[in-house]
């Protein structure tokens, strides 16, 4: 089963259109992405119509962001493309009449709404710009000398300061 990935999609453009001067095409926004112009504009279009971005046509023109990043949130991006779904279908109702399918759908139906609630509420927490400033860091060290690197500490590692 593929995965619903226009959110991080959106997200990836909207940085992307952020970070370039002027506007940026259906076409080039596809090709970064790896899909059609067609399904950019479709995406883009659920954007444009909340106020996050806007289109001029003709020559020279292309997408735009028109909301400062720092306002939009994950949430406000889900949202606007069309809210695909978080999590897959983790049940079946191949048998209706069966009391143990019954029992197991009730409490799996129900964990995951508590999830989706809390994933969306964390969504509506980050901002498109904190998104944004982690991309110029990781950019910044990218652009560093090998030997000018701090080396990555191990996840359980702290800081010796």
């Amino acid at each position: 089963m593929r995965t619903d990935s226009r959110l991080s999609r959106m997200l990836h453009a909207l940085i992307h259109m952020d970070r370039h001067d002027g506007p940026l095409t259906s076409e080039t926004i596809a090709q970064m992405l790896g899909t059609n112009p067609v399904v950019v504009r479709r995406m883009l279009a659920g954007l444009r119509d909340q106020g996050y971005v806007q289109s001029e046509k003709g020559h020279g023109g292309g997408w735009i962001v028109s909301k400062n990043l720092d306002e939009l949130t994950l949430l406000d991006v889900y949202r606007a493309v069309g809210e695909p779904p978080i999590f897959s279908e983790l049940f079946t109702e191949d048998h209706p009449e069966c009391l143990v399918e019954q029992a197991v759908n009730v409490r799996l139906s129900e964990t995951v709404r508590e999830a989706e609630a809390a994933l969306l509420a964390r969504f509506g927490a980050i901002t498109v710009g904190m998104l944004v400033r982690d991309f110029d860091e990781r950019f910044a060290r990218s652009q560093q000398p090998d030997s000018t690197r701090r080396p990555a500490r191990r996840p359980n590692e702290k800081s010796r300061q």
